[in-house]
């Protein structure tokens, strides 16, 4: 099966390779990307496509070669999935090869060495991310499963709601604050969803009290740059968008 593909002159993939070459329910990569799709986005737009085959439409989408790989690096990191991380690598390689100009064998030489440390230090900043990862995905999967959310608790996109009505943050720095940098919470349980048969997954709920004080207290931790925007030492993409607390 071919993996990477010519579309309007960009070598890409798709959700659909994606999920046949990892054993995985294309419902699932598909809504991972929709989970992560700010993040994708740090390397240009998505693009979502809609098919019908005479049933339900089946939406899917087009990744370059960052995005599939940063995408593949919220899976779970099993055999399957680091043989096709390897393929895809090959692949996309291969298609900007076919795309060069015919070089010299010296060249040839040299561009394999430069492309053998590229993707040997990609991978070792994937297998940093990835043991992050699976260190969290560890701990949630000691998680308790609940059939509905409680009071008092709320999900990832209530919380990227409710902080950038109080604070002004942005989606992406809620979500780093969440996920990535030290002190990320975990989550308190997981919600199975009233769609699961639909290939809706759980999601997870953190309590509504203890997310308020985490971002109270990365809020006091900003340095304000100008009037609207401001710097966190664990927030490496530099200025974000924070609003000014008035004192009661």
């Amino acid at each position: 099966m071919t993996i990477v593909i010519i579309k309007d002159g960009d070598a890409v993939t798709t959700t659909l390779a994606i999920a046949a070459g990892t054993l995985s329910d294309h419902a699932s990569v598909i809504k991972l990307v929709r989970t992560y799709q700010s993040d994708l986005e740090e390397f240009g737009l998505l693009d979502f496509k809609s098919e019908s085959t005479g049933g339900r439409p089946t939406e899917y989408a087009f990744l370059n070669e960052p995005q599939s790989t940063l995408l593949l690096t919220y899976m779970r990191n099993t055999d399957i999935v680091r043989a096709f991380k390897k393929k895809l690598v090959r692949e996309f390689w291969e298609m900007v090869q076919q795309r060069n100009q015919p070089m010299t064998q010296a060249e040839i030489t040299a561009a394999n060495a430069n492309h053998l440390v590229a993707v040997e230090r990609q991978q070792r900043e994937q297998q940093v991310a990835l043991e992050r990862i699976e260190t969290r995905v560890a701990n949630v999967e000691q998680v308790r499963y609940l059939d509905s959310r409680p009071a008092g608790f709320e999900s990832m996109t209530t919380i990227r709601e409710r902080i950038n009505l109080r604070h002004g943050i942005p989606p992406w720095v809620v979500n780093a604050v969440m996920r990535d940098i030290p002190g990320a919470p975990l989550p308190f349980a997981m919600v199975r969803s009233a769609h699961a048969d639909d290939g809706a997954q759980p999601y997870a709920i953190w309590p509504t009290a203890d997310i308020t004080r985490r971002f109270d207290r990365f809020a006091a931790e900003c340095t304000f740059v100008t009037a609207e925007r401001a710097t966190h030492p664990d927030i490496q993409q530099g200025r974000f968008k924070l609003r000014q607390r008035t004192s009661a």
